[in-house]
């Protein structure tokens, strides 16, 4: 498959966004907010399994094998939005 083939199969940003359920999107908010998946699974009265199920979807989702990937990638695409 040619490069450009490779690129017009990935999805759009708001492909990939629409993909991310509201809970997804909730925790990765807080995991790059600083919070670990404890402190998560504690706040959402979850456990921390739960968490890291949702975190490891979400990955999946966007793309990222970890959480430095899924936060660049989180930017990019404008999930998170920190004031200066």
């Amino acid at each position: 498959m040619e490069e450009r083939d490779r690129e017009d199969a990935r999805p759009s940003d708001q492909e990939t966004l629409s993909r991310l359920t509201e809970r997804e999107r909730e925790i990765l908010r807080l995991i790059f907010s600083g919070k670990c998946s404890s402190e998560v699974a504690s706040m959402m009265h979850v456990s921390k399994r739960t968490v890291d199920f949702h975190l490891a979807r979400a990955y999946a989702k966007i793309g990222a094998a970890n959480r430095y990937q899924a936060f660049k990638k989180a930017m990019d695409l404008g999930l998170l939005d920190f004031e200066a």
